[in-house]
């Protein structure tokens, strides 16, 4: 972390200090993936502070860092180690929350917001990061394919939602990156629907959004099917735009371009198909430590693409009264394009 931790310092810019109190922050420049912690980053020094049950944890586990263990209260101990390391202005992390920010100002810190400084580093993902969010692929996709013989009229969403996230399980997922969305029929048109008691009927489209955990990274997939039925041709021409709308903006993705132009790439399929006002949310998101970071490939994107970036490619359409595709990929990009870390196929399949 050597890199990270320079980076850091560059953006002094009228502090003596950074305070991070993001936990996934501190796992990301530590490795510590406890609960309780926070981090002082000097010009000098790199301090650690836990409290007494991460002792060993942080003591054998934690290397760069003077590990310190607090006692008594958080913000004391932030302006006691403040004044030892000289720092007379600190920085903030804009995610703490207002009365712990109003409880340092009380000791006398003061306090400079610093925003996204660590989570643009984050974006770059190295080698081992890549290697663990494919591992996070590969562990969800054979999770699906093992349900995927059970998805078929008669069957409930929430049914396939609970196989699916025991089967993430059994991979070797620790833990499950966010609800699983099982939505069929008219609940396909909510992006974010929930799975419910509804069981599949013919005609419906489903939507499977889930996502699987390898080394506290994630990944991130969606995949649309259709139930033989009645009004399978408008429901067969919404997932081809989809379809199309996926692969443009991941044929168009190169270092160096405006992340919005990612996102206009997908839109302008859908909208010169006709669906463009049924088309509300962005195109994509970071996913590593969580499953929503930077960078945000939306119509107000703001950055470029850079090479070892990691991001999904999610275009949509939801009909209400009809229902919705989405199909959702993993992308890696390298020196020249956009790689697929999804393998699972995209061709529409209909049971």
């Amino acid at each position: 972390m050597t890199l990270q931790l320079s980076a850091i310092r560059k953006s002094f810019k009228g502090i003596d200090g950074l305070l991070v109190t993001d936990v996934n922050n501190i796992r990301y420049l530590t490795g510590f993936s406890g609960s309780s912690g926070f981090l002082l980053i000097a010009r000098k020094r790199n301090i650690f502070v836990t409290d007494f049950r991460y002792r060993e944890q942080a003591e054998t586990g934690i290397n760069g860092w003077d590990v310190v263990i607090e006692k008594g209260e958080r913000a004391r101990t932030i302006l006691k180690l403040s004044r030892m390391l000289g720092i007379k202005r600190l920085g903030f992390e804009v995610s703490v929350s207002y009365e712990f920010f109003r409880r340092l100002l009380k000791k006398g810190l003061v306090m400079k917001p610093f925003k996204n400084v660590i989570e643009k580093l984050r974006a770059i993902k190295d080698d081992e990061e890549i290697g663990l969010i494919k591992m996070a692929v590969r562990r969800a996709e054979a999770a699906f394919l093992d349900v995927r013989p059970y998805i078929r009229e008669g069957v409930s969403e929430n049914k396939l939602a609970r196989m699916l996230e025991e089967r993430l399980k059994k991979k070797g997922c620790s833990c499950i990156p966010f609800g699983i969305i099982v939505a069929s029929g008219r609940n396909s048109s909510m992006p974010h629907a929930r799975a419910s008691e509804k069981r599949l009927n013919g005609g419906d489209l489903v939507v499977i959004d889930w996502g699987g955990e390898a080394g506290g990274y994630f990944s991130d997939m969606t995949r649309t099917l259709l139930i033989k039925g009645v009004d399978m041709g408008k429901k067969k021409e919404i997932y081809q735009t989809v379809l199309e709308a996926n692969k443009k903006a991941v044929s168009v993705i190169s270092p160096g371009m405006e992340s919005k132009k990612v996102d206009n790439s997908a839109r302008y399929v859908i909208k010169k198909a006709g669906y463009g006002e049924f088309f509300g949310h962005g195109t994509g998101h970071g996913v590593g430590l969580q499953v929503h970071e930077l960078p945000n490939i939306a119509r107000n994107g703001k950055g470029t693409i850079k090479e070892n970036m990691v991001f999904t490619i999610e275009p949509g359409i939801y009909v209400p009264g009809l229902g919705g595709v989405r199909i959702e990929d993993m992308v890696a990009v390298n020196k020249r394009r956009a790689v697929l870390l999804t393998k699972l196929p995209r061709e529409l399949e209909i049971i």
